[in-house]
C-alpha cells in the first residue's frame, strides 16, 4: 500500500536526503537535516516518557522559535496531537483551550509564564510535573534542553496514520470564542504537495517566516519547506520591523515570504536608508490572510519589481482555497483567483443553497483534500458550516465571467442602514485609498433614524479630518455608503487578529454606545 509520508516521517528522509542543507535557522542557532532530526527524535521520546499515547494532546504557548517547529516535529512522530495557542490571546482564552482540547503537557515560553501561572489552578488535565518551559529557568517548569538532554536519538516507534489528528488549531475568533480545529496529517500532506506545485517551489528555496507559528498560514508555508528539503528562517511574530526583515532578506539570500497587508503596508513605508538592501533574491511574494487593496497590491508590485506576487484565499479550516497567480495580478485586481490546484470546486450560493448568477453575491463554499475534520467538540457548529460535503468560512463572494472570485466580506459585517444593505470592503478599499490613511474599518452602529450609522474608524498617516474623508467619498460611493461618522485611532488601537484581520466585531462593542 503506498502511504504518503507524513511531515515527522519525512524529516528522517530528508536527514538522509540532504545531509548538509540547513533545515532551520535563527538569528543565534541553526541546524541541518540530520542534526534537527536528531532533536525531534530526542523530543519524541521525552513526550512519550511522560507517559502520552497516541491522541494525546500536547498545548504549546511559544513565540516564533525553532523550539515550537521540533515540537510540531516530534507530535507528528509519535501520533500526539500538538495544540498551539495564540500568545496574543487573554488569559480566559488561553484557559478555555487547555481544557477544551483536553492538553495533557504544557510547554511555554519563559516569558509567558506568569500568564500560565495564574491559570494553572484552573488547568483540569495537566499535572504538576508536565509543564516544560522554553528560554530560562522556571521554578516549578521542566527546563527544555534539560528534558530532552539523555534521550534516545533514534527514531522513536509509533505507528501514524495519515487520516491520524495531528493539529487541533483554535480559531481566531473573529465572531466569538475560538473554535478547534481537528486538523489530519493527511491535510496537510496534500497542502504542501499542492503548494509545491501551485507556486513552484523546490529544495533551494530559502523561506523567511514572519508569521505566527500558532496559526493555519504558517504551519502550511513554513513546514512546506522542511517537507520538500528546503531552508527555514525563524524570525519572532511580535517583533516585526520592516527594516529588519529587509536586512534579513538581504543577508540570508531568503526566496520565499508569507505576509499579511499591514506588514506590506510597513514595509511601503519604510526609510529611503532601508531601501537601499539589496532584495533581489526573493523569487516569490505571498499576501495572504486579510484582504489587500487593489492600491497596496500595486505599490507591492512596484516595491517588488522582479518578483512573482501571489494572493491566496483559504481559512483555518479549509485551507487554500483560491490562488490568484502573477500573470493575473495587473488584469484581475481585487479577485482572489480561482480555485487552488487540488481544490475540487467552489461554489458561490444563496441562502436557499442554490448556485448564484455571475456577478451576483452569494455566500462561498469549497471541498478539496485540504478540508479540517471537524470542529472538536461542536458537532452542530460542524454540522451548521457545511451543505454536504461543501465548507463555507463565512465569506461572500462573487465570480465573474472568466471564472475568476472576488471576496466581498464576512458574512457578519453587513450593515443595514436606512433599508439600504451593503458590505463595508468596498468603503474601506476607497478610503484606504487616500494618501493619508494607513488604515481603515467601516462599521454599522445602532442609529434610531437609520438603524444603523456607517462609521469608519481610520487610523491616520497624515493630516486628515472627517471633513475631507467624506469629501473624498463623493462621487466614488453610493451616498447611503458614505460614512456619516468617522473616528481616529492609534494604529495599535486598531483590534487585529494574529494574522491582521481587523475585528469589525471589536470595533462594533466598543464604540456602541461610547462618546467619541
Amino acid at each position: 500500500m503506498v502511504c504518503w509520508l507524513n511531515l515527522g516521517q519525512i524529516l528522517k528522509v530528508n536527514a538522509k536526503k540532504f545531509p548538509n542543507t540547513i533545515a532551520i535557522k535563527d538569528r543565534e542557532r541553526s541546524y541541518t537535516y540530520p542534526e534537527l532530526n536528531r532533536r525531534v527524535n530526542k523530543l519524541s521520546h521525552s513526550l512519550l516518557s511522560l507517559g502520552l499515547k497516541k491522541g494525546d494532546k500536547v498545548a504549546v504557548l511559544l513565540e516564533n522559535s525553532i523550539e515550537i517547529v521540533e515540537v510540531y516535529l516530534a507530535t507528528a512522530k509519535t501520533g500526539l496531537v500538538v495544540v498551539p495557542i495564540n500568545f496574543r490571546f487573554a488569559n480566559k482564552d488561553i484557559e478555555y483551550i487547555t481544557n477544551n482540547s483536553d492538553a495533557q503537557v504544557f510547554i511555554v515560553h519563559d516569558e509567558f509564564t506568569p500568564t500560565v501561572d495564574s491559570i494553572k489552578l484552573n488547568l483540569k488535565n495537566i499535572e504538576l510535573d508536565k509543564y516544560i518551559v522554553v528560554g530560562g529557568e522556571i521554578e516549578r517548569y521542566k527546563g527544555y534542553e534539560e528534558f530532552i538532554r539523555g534521550s534516545p536519538e533514534n527514531e522513536p516507534e509509533a505507528i501514524v496514520e495519515p487520516k491520524d489528528t495531528w493539529i487541533l488549531l483554535y480559531t481566531s475568533g473573529t465572531t466569538g470564542r475560538p473554535k478547534g480545529v481537528v486538523r489530519s496529517h493527511e491535510s496537510y500532506i496534500s497542502f504542501y504537495l499542492i503548494n509545491a506545485v501551485d507556486f513552484g517551489f523546490n529544495e533551494h528555496d530559502i523561506c523567511l517566516n514572519v508569521m505566527p507559528l500558532c496559526h493555519v498560514n504558517s504551519t502550511f508555508f513554513t513546514f512546506t519547506f522542511t517537507y520538500i528539503g528546503g531552508s527555514v528562517y525563524i524570525h519572532p511574530a511580535r517583533h516585526f520591523r520592516a527594516d529588519e526583515i529587509l536586512e534579513i532578506i538581504e543577508k540570508e539570500k531568503i526566496t520565499f515570504i508569507s505576509l499579511i497587508p499591514t506588514h506590506y503596508n510597513l514595509i511601503l513605508n519604510v526609510s529611503e536608508e532601508a531601501k537601499k538592501h539589496d532584495i533581489s533574491s526573493i523569487r516569490k511574494l505571498l499576501c495572504s490572510s486579510a484582504p489587500v487593496r487593489k492600491s497596496m497590491k500595486k505599490a507591492i508590485m512596484d516595491f517588488f519589481p522582479d518578483v512573482d506576487l501571489y494572493e491566496g484565499y483559504g481559512s483555518t479550516e479549509a485551507g487554500i482555497v483560491t490562488v490568484l497567480k502573477p500573470e493575473h495580478q495587473l488584469s484581475k485586481l481585487g479577485s482572489i483567483g480561482f480555485e487552488s490546484l487540488g481544490t475540487d470546486f467552489v461554489k458561490v450560493l444563496d441562502e436557499n443553497g442554490k448556485e448564484v448568477c455571475v456577478g451576483e453575491i452569494g455566500e462561498l463554499y469549497s471541498r478539496g483534500p485540504m478540508m479540517f475534520e471537524r470542529y472538536h467538540k461542536m458537532p452542530e457548529k460542524t454540522a451548521s458550516s457545511f451543505r454536504g460535503e461543501w465548507f463555507s468560512a463565512g465569506d461572500m463572494a462573487k465570480r465573474d465571467e472568466d471564472g475568476f472570485y472576488y471576496i466581498v466580506d464576512r458574512k457578519d459585517n453587513m450593515i443595514i442602514t436606512g433599508g439600504e444593505h451593503f458590505y463595508p470592503s468596498e468603503g474601506e478599499e476607497i478610503i484606504g485609498s487616500h494618501p493619508n490613511v494607513f488604515d481603515v474599518a467601516i462599521i454599522g452602529l445602532p442609529d434610531e433614524k437609520w438603524g444603523e450609522r456607517v462609521t469608519a474608524v481610520v487610523v491616520p498617516k497624515g493630516k486628515i479630518d472627517e471633513k475631507t474623508i467624506k469629501e473624498y467619498c463623493k462621487g466614488k460611493m453610493a451616498r447611503f455608503k458614505t460614512p456619516k461618522q468617522v473616528i481616529f485611532i492609534k494604529d495599535e488601537e486598531m483590534p487585529r487578529t494574529s494574522t491582521g484581520k481587523i475585528l469589525h466585531r471589536i470595533l462594533r462593542e466598543r464604540f456602541t454606545n461610547a462618546e467619541v
